[in-house]
């Protein structure tokens, strides 16, 4: 297998687990849909939780200290989302969304502008945009997404983002299902985010030190939570704003090691 096998994987199970969504989609009533969407939010704050933990890692606190792992994923949330706010990712993401359904979706004969459509357009484009940045955060936020690619990149296999292929497809079958084909769009951002870090993976040659992964690990799961939350319409998060803490935190586990 080459680097980059497993991300090939993972952007094929998304897009025909999508296409089998889509399929089954419009045969289901909205009641189930929703049920859907509601066990995959509750999942996702499954999964969440079990990656938070990791910041009670032994690993972890050797480097730093056994009470400033939580201060580590704290400051990385707050500055990760200062500087996320700045540049407004959330709206970034939902203008990308936007901009590539217009592109994959054929334009209406009459060419009518913005002003001009239609509610039910307007709610279509609504969809797909929550269908591709929900999934597109699901899918690309996560240890398995990060872990999986700077080890497919360094050369000791692809088996990580294989699994997590596995789970993305099953899990874009009913997220398709429930919100569209905004979901099989997502494919371009799982390549995207996983051919940039299985790159990165490649050239630096060797993975973060096990400390730094741990405040990553830790630190993507409660964006995962944060993720889970936006699903069962409990809290709009801002989990796009938020995604720049996944490269404070391994900064800040670093500085506070060497000051240790």
């Amino acid at each position: 297998m080459f680097p980059g096998f497993g991300t090939l994987v993972n952007v094929a199970t998304v897009v025909v687990g999508s296409g089998i969504g889509l399929l089954i989609g419009a045969r289901l009533p909205d009641r189930t849909r929703t049920t859907v969407t509601d066990a995959l939010g509750l999942v996702t704050l499954l999964i969440g939780g079990l990656s938070a933990v990791a910041v009670s890692s032994d690993v972890f606190a050797a480097k730093v200290g056994g009470s400033a792992p939580v201060l580590i994923v704290l400051g990385a949330m707050v500055i990760g989302g200062i500087a996320g706010s700045l540049i407004d990712i959330e709206a970034r993401l939902e203008g990308f969304g936007g901009w590539l359904r217009g592109r994959l979706t054929p334009r209406r004969a009459s060419a009518a502008g913005p002003s001009d459509a239609s509610p039910a357009d307007h709610a279509a484009r609504e969809r797909f945009i929550e269908g591709f940045v929900t999934a597109s955060l699901v899918f690309c936020v996560g240890p398995l997404t990060i872990l999986g690619s700077l080890f497919d990149g360094i050369g000791l296999g692809s088996q990580q983002l294989i699994l997590k292929a596995t789970l993305d497809g099953f899990a874009s079958i009913a997220f398709a299902a429930a919100l569209g084909v905004g979901v099989m769009a997502a494919a371009v951002a799982v390549a995207v985010v996983q051919g940039a870090l299985t790159l990165l993976g490649f050239l630096i040659g060797d993975v973060l030190p096990a400390a730094e992964l741990a405040s990553i690990t830790a630190t993507g799961g409660l964006l995962l939570i944060g993720v889970g939350l936006r699903l069962l319409q409990l809290k709009a998060v801002p989990v796009g704003n938020l995604l720049p803490a996944l490269l404070v935190a391994p900064l800040l586990t670093a500085l506070v090691g060497l000051m240790r």
